[in-house]
């Protein structure tokens, strides 16, 4: 075996605002296979301790090797963490430090690496940044108009969704187009305007909370409702960041449920469910034609996310609003989301791809694995365990 050609097992932990997702995968230089995954809803398995154990023993009875490498999906490193990077001591105090960007997520990352830390010991864990596939962002793009000083302190656009949006390049490979519009739409959801392979610009900024509307998050607000809430209601900052974080977007506009297929479901008989399924798509069609702006054009619409992949009426809903671009699709195709679903007389492509975000974690922590070891020792199999993953723990 090649150095070029060992393979290494990879357990990639991905916590979202809502659920848990895992994956382990035998990854070598040119795939990432995965031998087991899932998802745990962290509301539904009594919190994320409980779904982390119930994850710890699907591991350990699978008779799978265990994992040689963990790595983790990281929403925000602060202005100081724009690569992924192995996790050491430095690391976990600059993630602690990152948490004011993304309250939303990074308490529960926090306690997944220490979980893991704490189940898998001795075993190297990578962060894996939402942030680094946008960190080359223009400056035009990247600045945000505040006072300098607010600037030097790390007050920037960062984005995010960047390993699902890294997952679309890696799956068009030779495909790629010069001038492409990711829509990642789930809980979370933004767009991106992506060129030659590269990030230019996207809707999310300085944190999780800005951009289209979603699920439980306003998107972009007049900064003035922040200044109203706080004199009128004389509201602090957790307050309202709790807000604006946990009791938006589709789940304030309804009334109802922050859960795409429940306001499907109810959308009938209820105007605020209703709405809110507009707004959602009248949001993200702004911001795919803002996109379209940066690009001057463009010639590909990728969906993906749990919304983007599975929800047939919003991408039509998305993309009539778009017929003035020349944009169409046809109907029998986005029903079943394969391959392109454009209109044969559309003038762009648009296509639903899987986020692969567990697989772009795999293959990053095994080239940081990889970069961190001395070069006599790459020819050697990685994985000299035959255990389970709780083999000697």
């Amino acid at each position: 075996m090649t150095a070029t050609d060992a393979a290494l097992h990879v357990l990639a932990l991905n916590s979202g605002s809502s659920s848990l997702k895992y994956g382990l995968y035998q990854v070598n230089e040119a795939t990432a296979a995965t031998m087991l995954g899932g998802e745990v809803e962290t509301h539904a398995s009594g919190g994320l301790l409980a779904a982390l154990r119930e994850i710890r023993g699907i591991l350990g009875k699978s008779g799978l090797p265990a994992p040689a490498a963990i790595g983790h999906r990281v929403v925000h490193g602060g202005p100081s963490l724009r690569q992924h990077c192995l996790i050491d001591d430095s690391v976990l105090a600059r993630l602690e430090l990152a948490t004011a960007f993304a309250p939303l997520h990074m308490p529960s990352t926090l306690s997944v690496i220490g979980f893991a830390q704490e189940n898998f010991p001795g075993i190297p864990q990578a962060a894996c940044f939402d942030t680094t596939f946008h960190a080359g962002l223009p400056d035009v793009a990247r600045i945000l108009p505040v006072p300098k000083a607010w600037q030097s302190e790390g007050v920037q656009r960062y984005g995010f969704h960047g390993l699902s949006i890294e997952s679309i390049v890696h799956q068009l490979a030779s495909d790629l187009p010069r001038r492409m519009v990711v829509a990642h739409l789930g809980n979370g959801a933004s767009i991106t305007a992506v060129q030659d392979g590269k990030s230019v610009d996207t809707s999310m900024g300085l944190t999780p909370t800005g951009g289209v509307v979603m699920g439980t998050r306003s998107g972009d607000l007049d900064p003035g409702v922040l200044f109203y809430l706080m004199r009128k209601a004389n509201l602090d900052a957790a307050t309202v960041e709790a807000m604006l974080n946990r009791q938006s977007g589709l789940l304030g506009i309804s009334g109802v449920a922050s859960d795409m297929r429940c306001l499907h479901q109810q959308a009938a008989g209820n105007p605020a469910a209703r709405l809110a399924i507009e707004m959602f798509c009248y949001s993200v069609r702004k911001q795919i034609a803002a996109m379209v702006a940066v690009l001057d054009g463009v010639d590909l619409i990728v969906f993906t996310g749990g919304i983007g992949e599975h929800d047939a009426q919003v991408r039509a809903a998305v993309c009539a609003g778009l017929s003035w671009m020349g944009i169409s699709l046809d109907e029998a195709r986005n029903r079943s989301a394969i391959g392109p679903i454009q209109h044969s007389a559309s003038r762009c492509e648009v296509r639903v791809l899987p986020c692969l975000e567990d697989e772009q974690i795999a293959r990053h922590t095994r080239a940081l694995l990889r970069a961190s070891q001395p070069a006599s020792t790459q020819a050697l199999p990685w994985i000299g365990h035959h255990g389970g993953a709780n083999s000697g723990h």
